[in-house]
């Protein structure tokens, strides 16, 4: 059965985009007084509204009429989350404010073996229970993918009760999450060898999660207080003989991180905010897509990844939230994409992509990320007449309704409401 879903003021179909490098406003597909042919969990056709209307066939169709102006465009894809955990770091953030720097606190017990304390104390309903209330905000929000990332856990055990929490939320949850094995987050406690422990993790842990098809992507956080970038690039060739893609916390204070990226042809390099035009380079040459983090830089104070200088030195950029305890507790996506927008002199498109295709190309994606046919019918739509009130709101502007896999999701349907906007 087909869904005719419309009209809208405009569609934003972030379609025929490219890849990489600089995007101009003027590439953007914007269709007015469009409507959306769907079947099932995909898109069919879009077009002029009045036209799928008078089309033969349209007597068979399933009307949703869309009554006042409305933007519709791709739903958000954020690229790079920890929302699952326990517990809280508001004291570390306190320490930060006041002076101490992120690295201080680490190594001083603070940082994220504060957050593995607290999440290997929780039970698996517990963490279910967490995780399913920040989905429930990040789908009001407008994001309707994301991944997720383990590495609060650093033991074999810890760390397949987070991705089984992932998992039981993402079989239960509408918004889709993408897993990822972070285990080497930093070397916990109970190991004073790096080496040691990240052959644990290989010999022990990732076979299980391969087993139990609880992930297929591995990263490794590359720093002074984590691993050394001979370490990962050890642990990441490992990790692709095991059969799983690999992804990069590079470059956040200090590089290295970008050369392994390379190095191994990961999906993505995460962070780099200390990247350089070597780095640049090093990443566009291998194939790596940049994911910028803005909300790691707000949280931590210090300056944004140069995404300006990313997209003119050619890299696919895409943005993410870094949604955590410790340095990106905010969570906004969309907020977090505007203000470094504005900061970076980011383009619409380039702004848009980079939470929209460009993301759902960092997490290798090919169904998601623009309104097509063939596409998944992941969509939100904004009560504006214009679609640049989006990023001028900062964050502000919410999604008015949301689409995903073609179902219409109702502001009751989650536990966080969904908040309406009045026309702008």
């Amino acid at each position: 059965m087909h869904t005719l879903l419309g009209p809208f003021t405009q569609v934003l179909t972030m379609a025929n985009l490219p890849l990489a490098g600089p995007i101009a406003d003027d590439q953007l597909e914007v269709l007015e007084n469009a409507g959306v042919l769907v079947q099932g969990e995909k898109i069919v056709q879009i077009g002029n509204y009045q036209d799928l209307l008078n089309a033969p066939e349209s007597s068979t169709y399933v009307l949703h009429k869309i009554e006042e102006p409305m933007v519709l465009m791709p739903g958000f894809i954020d690229a790079h989350s920890h929302i699952c955990f326990a517990g809280s770091r508001a004291g570390d953030y306190a320490l930060r404010v006041a002076g101490k720097s992120y690295l201080e606190i680490a190594r001083s017990g603070g940082g994220i073996l504060d957050s593995v304390r607290k999440t290997r104390a929780a039970s698996l309903e517990e963490l279910t229970t967490l995780l399913n209330q920040r989905c429930d905000r990040h789908l009001s929000e407008g994001v309707t993918t994301c991944e997720v990332k383990s590495g609060y856990g650093l033991t074999v055990e810890a760390e397949l009760k987070m991705l089984e929490a992932i998992k039981q939320v993402d079989q239960s949850h509408p918004l889709d999450l993408i897993p990822t094995c972070l285990a080497a987050h930093m070397c916990p406690p109970e190991f004073t060898d790096t080496k040691e422990y990240l052959n644990t993790v290989l010999e022990q842990l990732l076979p299980q999660v391969k087993e139990r098809q609880l992930a297929q992507r591995v990263d490794i956080f590359i720093e002074d207080t984590a691993f050394s970038e001979a370490e990962a690039l050890d642990y990441l060739q490992s990790a692709q003989t095991l059969g799983f893609e690999v992804t990069v916390h590079a470059d956040q204070f200090s590089t290295g991180g970008s050369k392994v990226a390379a190095a191994v042809h990961a999906a993505s390099a995460d962070h780099l905010e200390a990247s350089g035009p070597e780095e640049i380079t090093l990443l566009r040459e291998a194939g790596v897509v940049a994911t910028v983090l803005p909300g790691a830089s707000l949280g931590l104070g210090m300056a944004f990844a140069p995404a300006r200088q990313m997209l003119d030195g050619g890299l696919c950029v895409a943005i993410a939230s870094d949604w955590n305890p410790g340095s990106a507790p905010m969570g906004d996506l969309l907020l977090q994409a505007a203000v470094l927008g504005a900061s970076q002199k980011l383009t619409t498109a380039e702004t848009l992509a980079g939470i929209t295709s460009r993301a759902a190309h960092a997490l290798r994606l090919p169904d998601r990320g623009t309104l097509s046919p063939g596409m998944l019918a992941d969509m939100i739509a904004f009560s504006t007449h214009n679609y640049q009130e989006i990023l001028y709101q900062q964050g502000k502007l919410k999604p008015a309704r949301i689409y995903k896999r073609g179902k219409v999701l109702s502001p009751g349907s989650l536990k966080t409401p969904l908040t309406r906007q009045t026309n702008v």
